[in-house]
């Protein structure tokens, strides 16, 4: 899985040119004398913010302080955040940092239960999670996303077929973002649409940071007896989609039980959450960017750079992600993280650096700079990242296309986002055209 305005009255630090280390900057890894061990442990709360708006305290951390210590709303103790760009790839992609050593410790957290399960690809190391990434690279690869690209196509001349004839005003969440990710998961995980809203139910649950860790725990037993049933179905009736060829490798012994379920659940929640809300959020941007959107509408060759610019730009969740844990010291910006203290990184602030892009809180769709981060870095890179790509590419094409006017229906501030939510997006789009 975004306009972002500097806090009021923050001075924005002399830019360095892109790609640059800001001075003083330690590289990721160098341990020197007399490394920084900073005292003060802030509190992040996490609070809902409204529209494009970054995290005020991501954006101060990252110019004042890029690896501090933040205690969230849940969990035990304070954990490390790291948020310039190099210090984020350098922890993304080391293996001192361990993802596994998570499971089973009540690591500070937004959230009241973890939303990725033990024993999944999100929560492994190697070499489990170099088995777990290889085995749904060869079956979530991009050709088989490009396969998807005309089916895709095809319901989303449908679904905006359906809302012309319905007239303006229309939610766009309703009519196009919401249900295009729902229906191309369905195929590619062979799951039954008539199943659809139950496992929306599910997903609402699962990406809270309001439901208690029980109400969590209750609807992933409920869940995770669903893919078990479906698998067990599809071991019988094999289909043509993912979730057969998952269960295929569970039969071979190269999958267990507990990961398939946790993996089908993963890429099933994903899509229905994260590509309906990026999506979303990048339709808004566009809207509430006259000058950026008038420049995408005369050069359309120009999208897929377009969506790079806008993965950037979008501040797509809420908090951060999962943690790791650090399985000896390891000196990080200057910092020197001791074995055994957790750490999280921001790929959102990461995004935001200014010693790697100038002006980094203005939107600009012709940028030419460092890839983002949008989608993680390392062994833990999305699995989804081709499939989000894709989606969005066909929904703004086709937006482009068919609705030169297309226009907010109602004024920028009163689109409705969602609260209390993992990630990010309006909770309805009111547009006319």
């Amino acid at each position: 899985m975004t306009e972002l305005h500097c806090p009021a009255g923050q001075m924005q630090p002399e830019q360095a040119q892109p790609g640059q280390v800001q001075p003083g900057h330690v590289q990721p890894g160098q341990v020197q004398p007399g490394h920084v061990q900073p005292g003060q442990v802030h509190s992040w709360p996490v609070d809902h913010l409204p529209e494009l708006a970054f995290d005020p305290l991501l954006h101060r951390l990252l110019r004042e302080e890029p690896v501090a210590r933040v205690k969230l709303a849940y969990g035990e103790g304070d954990a490390w955040l790291a948020t310039r760009y190099e210090d984020v790839k350098f922890v993304s992609a080391d293996p001192r940092f361990s993802r596994a050593l998570t499971v089973d410790r009540p690591i500070t957290s937004m959230t009241p239960h973890n939303v990725a399960p033990p024993g999944g690809v999100g929560r492994a190391d190697p070499p489990d999670h170099t088995r777990l990434r290889r085995l749904t690279a060869q079956t979530f690869h991009r050709k088989r996303v490009e396969r998807l690209r005309a089916g895709t196509q095809r319901t989303a001349d449908e679904l905006l077929a359906a809302m012309l004839e319905q007239g303006p005003p229309a939610d766009l969440t309703e009519a196009l973002t919401g249900p295009l990710p729902a229906a191309v998961t369905a195929e590619l995980m062979g799951v039954p649409t008539a199943d659809l809203p139950l496992l929306q139910a599910w997903r609402a649950v699962i990406l809270s940071s309001d439901h208690t860790a029980a109400e969590a725990g209750a609807v992933k037993a409920e869940i995770a007896g669903y893919f078990r049933a479906l698998a067990d179905h599809r071991a019988e009736h094999p289909g043509d989609d993912l979730f057969s060829e998952l269960v295929a490798a569970h039969g071979e012994g190269r999958l267990s039980r507990p990961e398939l379920v946790s993996l089908s659940v993963m890429i099933v929640l994903n899509a229905l959450d994260q590509i309906r809300n990026q999506t979303s959020t990048m339709v808004y941007t566009l809207l509430t960017h006259p000058a950026q959107l008038a420049a995408l509408r005369a050069d359309p060759a120009a999208l897929p750079a377009a969506v790079e610019e806008l993965l950037r730009f979008v501040p797509q969740r809420n908090g951060v992600g999962m943690p790791r844990v650090a399985t000896e010291d390891v000196e990080v910006g200057g910092v020197l993280i001791r074995a055994g203290e957790p750490v999280y990184v921001s790929y959102l602030a990461a995004n935001r650096d200014p010693g790697v892009y100038t002006e980094p809180d203005v939107l600009d769709l012709a940028r030419e700079e460092s890839p983002n981060l949008a989608f993680g870095h390392g062994p833990h890179y999305c699995v989804g990242a081709a499939l989000t790509r894709m989606h969005a590419e066909v929904v703004l094409a086709t937006l482009l296309a068919r609705l030169p006017t297309l226009h907010l229906a109602v004024p920028a501030a009163e689109v409705r986002w969602l609260r209390g939510t993992v990630n990010r997006g309006p909770a309805a789009l009111p547009v006319a055209w």
